[in-house]
């Protein structure tokens, strides 16, 4: 792909999510949507392999789905109330399937078939793209919205996310397999405390694109697609596969880094919402994705498994890694001590 398309594909993304996070009326929001999936979709079918064209028509199809369902439930909300405002949704029926599109552009269950698929047949740049910034104008929607929507429905929604993206993620081999699954589970935490405190939503999103950015990167550095490659990536990269470890210890939420922030906030805000039962069933179906990545980041350092593989040991090499991956690394486990000055933001 040559650098003009690369500036016109990035630029048609930028301006897409700028037009729709910045959007009051609804078909505004949707040509915002339009434009970011009609950019993305050169970028998941650039390697021309039947996988990544399959990959791309499963997403253009169920993002085209969605869109529909977004621009029907508007004009139906429209048809009885006159207002095409976004923050104005009170039609129950249009509420109900603003839900259903807005679950389907992000991947939530019961509309998460399509993302595994997606992220499997897109390279790891794209697939960064597609778990971090194709879901900040859809999330920005929900935002937008929250107050409208039935928060039985979208707590149910989240714990289902939960569970399914823990559960699912068990048996994968595939490294963008297993980070789809993880951004299905994150989703429904952002999902379950948006209707309650929706600054939370968004904390939890920023600080799981920046982990989530921060694993990406790190294993595009080495091209790792599977734990077969990421069991012989410590003798390449050290310093890189001991911070992988942490930001992948991070990802799963475990105390004293980074990815305990929005965790402990949200359990701490549904308490308060008394919504114990909710806090405790969503934490312990997180242990289920905390299963998997100890899985990765025991491949990732701590020893090659007891049969033989494969794949020929690498020799340790003295490439440069990115100095964005060093801060992104950094930031994604040294955060906790600072989060009271988080909590005053919030």
């Amino acid at each position: 792909m040559t650098p003009q398309a690369k500036l016109i594909f990035a630029t048609s993304l930028i301006l897409g999510t700028t037009i729709t996070i910045s959007s009051n009326h609804w078909i505004t929001a949707w040509a915002g949507l339009e434009i970011n999936t009609l950019a993305i979709l050169p970028l998941i079918s650039k390697s021309h392999h039947p996988r990544s064209i399959e990959a791309a028509t499963k997403y253009f199809l169920t993002q085209s789905t969605a869109s529909v369902l977004l621009l029907f439930s508007s004009m139906t909300n429209a048809w009885y109330t006159g207002q095409w405002d976004i923050t104005e949704m009170t039609h129950p029926t249009s509420c109900l399937i603003l839900t259903s599109a807005i679950a389907m552009k992000l991947g939530l269950v019961p509309f998460h078939f399509w993302f595994p698929e997606v992220l499997q047949g897109s390279p790891l740049t794209t697939g960064l793209l597609l778990s971090t910034a194709m879901k900040f104008p859809p999330i920005t929607l929900l935002l937008m919205t929250s107050h409208s929507l039935n928060p039985t429905l979208l707590t149910y929604m989240a714990i289902l996310s939960v569970a399914l993206g823990g559960w699912m993620g068990l048996n994968q081999t595939q490294t963008r397999k297993i980070m789809a699954f993880s951004s299905i589970s994150h989703l429904g935490w952002m999902t379950i405390i948006i209707s309650y405190h929706p600054k939370l939503t968004m904390l939890n999103f920023y600080l799981y694109t920046l982990m989530t950015t921060a694993v990406f990167l790190a294993l595009n550095t080495n091209n790792i697609l599977k734990l077969s490659t990421l069991m012989t990536s410590w003798a390449k990269t050290p310093s890189l596969s001991a911070m992988l470890l942490l930001t992948l210890l991070s990802l799963a939420g475990l105390p004293p880094l980074t990815g305990f922030i929005p965790k402990w906030l949200i359990i701490q805000e549904l308490t308060k919402q008394d919504m114990a039962i909710a806090a405790t069933t969503i934490s312990l179906l997180s242990l289920l994705s905390l299963f998997f990545y100890l899985r990765l980041a025991y491949c990732a350092t701590i020893t090659l498994p007891p049969h033989t593989t494969n794949h020929m040991k690498q020799w340790h090499t003295n490439k440069p890694i990115n100095i964005s991956i060093a801060i992104l690394t950094t930031l994604s486990t040294t955060l906790l001590p600072i989060s009271p000055m988080i909590l005053t933001i919030v």
